[in-house]
């Protein structure tokens, strides 16, 4: 039997500003601000004093998996504007040592696997990159932000028609950042 309601409050802590305009949320914290839009029919969202309440009435499993996922969501934008995320990449490699370097907003890879063309990455505005050594840092207040870019990088390496027992260069995510399902 289906139950009758379904809600749940998510507490906002005192830095935190939320405002609801429209069917989109938009959160400010300390560490900056984050829009997104929530928008199904029958599942609501009300903000009020320092809470943020989801609420649902007769939820059918698809019901039950936006409404569960809108819940993180609005966790992550909240952790993202007081904490931020951190995602941390280790550069490999075997045969040939390749440099990183950031140039304005272009991650630069030269010399990887030996090619004479650097491998480009643009970065977006909201993304913080560092290089520490064998490490690259990405951080972000907006964890779809730091996570597309950290696999960007990942794959901004990959090698194809190699075996991949052998050919091992690159970068790979070895640190993501904490959240309640990991």
């Amino acid at each position: 039997m289906r139950p009758f309601k379904l809600e749940e409050e998510i507490e906002v802590p005192e830095d935190v500003q939320v405002e609801l305009k429209n069917n989109e949320l938009i959160i400010k914290g300390p560490k900056g601000e984050i829009k997104r839009k929530f928008d199904y029919p029958s599942i609501k969202i009300i903000t009020e004093d320092k809470k943020i309440k989801l609420v649902t009435y007769f939820p059918t499993r698809r019901k039950k998996r936006v409404f569960n996922t809108w819940v993180s969501h609005i966790e992550n934008m909240i952790k993202g504007v007081t904490e931020g995320f951190r995602y941390k990449l280790k550069a490999v490699y075997v045969h040939f040592p390749f440099k990183m370097k950031i140039q304005g907003n272009k991650f630069i890879i030269e010399n990887f696997l030996g090619e004479k063309t650097s491998r480009v990455l643009h970065l977006p505005n909201d993304v913080k990159v560092k290089i520490e050594g064998e490490y690259v840092i990405v951080e972000s207040h907006d964890i779809e932000k730091a996570g597309n870019v950290a696999g960007l990088l990942e794959q901004l390496t990959r090698i194809v028609g190699k075996d991949p027992r052998k050919f091992q260069d690159g970068l790979y995510i070895v640190e993501k950042p904490y959240t309640k399902y990991t």
